[in-house]
């Protein structure tokens, strides 16, 4: 099956976040605190996504209070950290939402990740995956994590749904 039919048949997209939603990179303050940068693209997706009626999750190896800040910001729901085992999560949160491994996709950049990506229907690698990981994906973006790689992925799946015109028609028609 090819990447566009297996897009087009996505109700639900799990993001890991470092190395996807952001670069990788671990900022610590001098008392401990961590920061994370996202990019506002990939946010603005996210919601774009939403509206076009496909569940989001997070599903994360690190637990932060960043990214629940991240996620709340955006409305995401569906919220795993501290997970040693992506696959497992996915398929719980798959099982509560009356869904099938070939309706999700899953966005991972390294090997924690794959589990999960290989048995979903549609594996995403953001461009600075490791290599392991980009020879078992679907699609891997041209953008890396943190730099519109989330954003990329969303407009792949949008689109193959034939979706993305009505979620850029807001911002078009804008007089």
């Amino acid at each position: 099956m090819d990447t566009t039919a297996r897009a087009a048949r996505i109700k639900l997209v799990a993001f890991d976040i470092d190395g996807v939603m952001t670069d990788g990179g671990l900022h610590y303050t001098d008392n401990g605190g961590e920061l994370k940068t996202f990019n506002v693209q990939d946010g603005l997706g996210l919601k774009m996504m939403q509206r076009a009626g496909i569940e989001l999750a997070i599903v994360t190896g690190r637990t932060s209070g960043v990214v629940a800040a991240r996620a709340a910001d955006l409305g995401i729901e569906h919220v795993y950290q501290g997970v040693a085992d992506k696959r497992a999560a996915v398929g719980g949160l798959l099982d509560k939402l009356g869904l099938h491994w070939p309706d999700c996709a899953f966005m991972g950049d390294d090997l924690i990740d794959l589990p999960a990506m290989t048995r979903c229907g549609l594996a995403i690698a953001p461009a600075n995956a490791r290599p392991i990981v980009k020879e078992r994906a679907h699609a891997v973006t041209d953008a890396g994590g943190g730099h519109g790689a989330v954003r990329e992925a969303i407009e792949l799946i949008l689109s193959a749904q034939g979706k993305l015109d009505a979620a850029f028609a807001p911002y078009l028609d804008a007089r």
